[in-house]
């Protein structure tokens, strides 16, 4: 999503052209099958269904399970990396770039099957590197790694962007064993490109649909690593997040998303928007994959184990801040998330409700302010220090690209948000200061921290978002507004989760916990402890529309009378 929504019911995000997609998976074939990801594998060209046939990989049944179980596999000698390497390069062949053709995986690193060897050998040695040891994750390709692959934001400016060099969060997860299987694909820009966008596009990669739904937007901007979890092309993935970029796909994918305490996890190395509220963060198929992917990915103040800190009874006894503002005007939502509190009651869970919200009067015209400036200023300084071969040094430089490549570049939708970063004026002007400082009070001190107080509660919880929407080429996305409080998480930089919580007519909703600056082990907690309690999350199915949802296409047909 956008890492940034304009106002309350205008949002700037980026999605593109989706024409409707023929469902691969007929009815009779979904009745032979229970798991969709393997009716999915065998859509596959007949030589190649064969060839699996006859030589079948013992990591294929492995490959949806979630990330801790496959570590498991591969610590206790019962599958290889190497296997679940194959595996998951399998399922990106047959689901990704043929089938439903999700167009979730932007690169695939051609040295991951040479590092599964490597990590399989050390094993071997008896020197296993750490829990992640031989376990395939993705990267949003505007994350640094030092294979020789690009890493682009999506954009045709930055295919040569070549570094050689790991981000720190990337380092960390090689050090506590992963293999890096490849980049995701993404809003191209992290979304921070035009007001008219469409989320999962860029001009690299295409357009990025959700399995759920084909005709359904992915979310962004970490549209890829949301669908690429959803689908189990690996094991799990990375996504960033300024204002809802790693939440909204998580929860319109139907997977756990952590977008941690800003700090936590290091922004070096990785293509920015803003210094004050960028972060990247894991998106796995569990709580607990989250928090293992956390703890190798966190150097900043706070990190720690995060997997074994989780807290199955955290809600017991526990006084939670319900935001009753964020619940939004869908009937079906509210049903979810009414079904959520039920279920924290049941936990032993205090609810105390919270019905208002006061935002100043300028708090989106100064959000959006605060963004294009340090937009104009991270980027400048990314890209003066990007891959030689790269030849925008400045955002100034990035514009002109665009125009010179209009044809590919700026056919969907134009760079307004871009052009309007150039005009602002440094960090230092009185104007960014205050903006800045109006925004954050808001959403911090007046915010999320007087909920706590006032109401004596340890986090708050929320629907994450509504369903997802229509991709829309022609008019871009179609943000509804009212549902979820993601944006004061966002912009206080304070962690935040979401976990699923059912479906809404065919597509997942997720509830979101929140806290304050350095709760990330007890944000993690409660989505555990709530996801233990209820395992909503389920496989997609891949849809082509809404029409085959049984209600829905009953609703559509004309009445039956006598």
């Amino acid at each position: 999503m956008k890492h940034f929504l304009l106002a309350a019911g205008s949002a700037a995000l980026a999605l593109a052209a989706c024409a409707q997609v023929p469902n691969p998976f007929s009815p009779s074939q979904a009745a032979e099958k229970t798991d969709p990801l393997d009716r999915a594998y065998h859509i596959a060209a007949e030589d190649k269904i064969l060839e699996a046939e006859a030589e079948p990989n013992p990591a294929d049944s492995l490959a949806t399970a979630p990330l801790s179980d496959i570590a498991a596999a591969i610590a206790s000698g019962a599958v290889t990396s190497e296997e679940m390497v194959e595996a998951y390069l399998a399922r990106i062949e047959t689901i990704d770039r043929s089938g439903p053709t999700l167009q979730s995986v932007l690169s695939v690193n051609p040295n991951a099957l040479a590092d599964a060897r490597a990590a399989d050998a050390r094993r071997a040695a008896g020197e296993p590197l750490g829990p992640l040891h031989g376990v395939p994750v993705l990267l949003k390709d505007n994350i640094e790694s030092a294979d020789p692959v690009a890493t682009t934001a999506g954009a045709l400016a930055l295919k040569d962007n070549i570094t050689g060099r790991d981000a720190p969060l990337t380092a960390g997860l090689r050090e506590a064993g992963a293999i890096i299987l490849g980049k995701t694909n993404l809003s191209q820009w992290a979304n921070f490109r035009s007001t008219n966008s469409i989320s999962g596009w860029s001009a690299l990669g295409g357009q990025v649909r959700n399995p759920h739904m084909l005709t359904r937007t992915p979310c962004g901007s970490s549209s890829g690593s949301g669908a690429a979890t959803a689908a189990s092309l690996a094991a799990g993935s990375v996504g960033t997040e300024t204002n809802g970029s790693i939440l909204c796909p998580s929860t319109s994918n139907g997977i756990v998303g952590f977008k941690p305490t800003v700090g936590l996890v290091s922004q070096a190395r990785i293509v920015p928007i803003s210094s004050t509220q960028d972060t990247a963060g894991p998106m796995t198929r569990t709580v607990r994959d989250a928090a293992l992917m956390l703890t190798a990915m966190a150097t900043g103040e706070g990190a720690t184990d995060f997997a074994a800190a989780l807290d199955e009874d955290y809600f017991a006894g526990t006084r939670i801040g319900v935001l009753k503002f964020a619940e939004g005007g869908n009937a079906e939502v509210t049903a979810r998330f009414a079904d959520v509190l039920a279920a924290l009651e049941a936990q032993g869970a205090i609810l105390v409700e919270i019905e208002e919200n006061d935002l100043p009067d300028n708090y989106w015209s100064d959000a959006f302010l605060v963004l294009q400036a340090e937009f104009k200023h991270t980027l400048n300084e990314y890209l003066a220090d990007a891959a030689p071969a790269v030849t925008a040094r400045t955002l100034t430089d990035v514009i002109a690209f665009n125009k010179e490549n209009a044809d590919t570049e700026l056919y969907i939708f134009n760079q307004d948000i871009m052009e309007m970063s150039e005009a602002q004026p440094p960090l230092t002007d009185e104007t960014y200061i205050a903006a800045r400082d109006n925004i954050l009070t808001a959403s911090r001190d007046n915010g999320i921290d007087k909920f706590l107080s006032e109401n004596e509660v340890e986090l708050l919880v929320a629907p994450t978002r509504g369903p997802a929407f229509l991709i829309d080429a022609i008019n871009g996305d179609q943000f509804g507004g009212g549902v979820g409080a993601g944006y004061l998480a966002a912009i206080a930089g304070y962690p935040q989760i979401t976990v699923p919580m059912g479906f809404v007519r065919g597509l997942p909703v997720g509830v979101s916990f929140i806290g304050t600056a350095g709760q990330d082990a007890d944000v993690l907690s409660a989505g555990y402890a709530y996801e233990q309690a209820t395992h909503l999350i389920e496989a997609p199915t891949y849809l082509s529309s809404a029409e085959e949802v049984d209600a829905v296409a009953r609703a559509l047909r004309p009445l039956e009378t006598e």
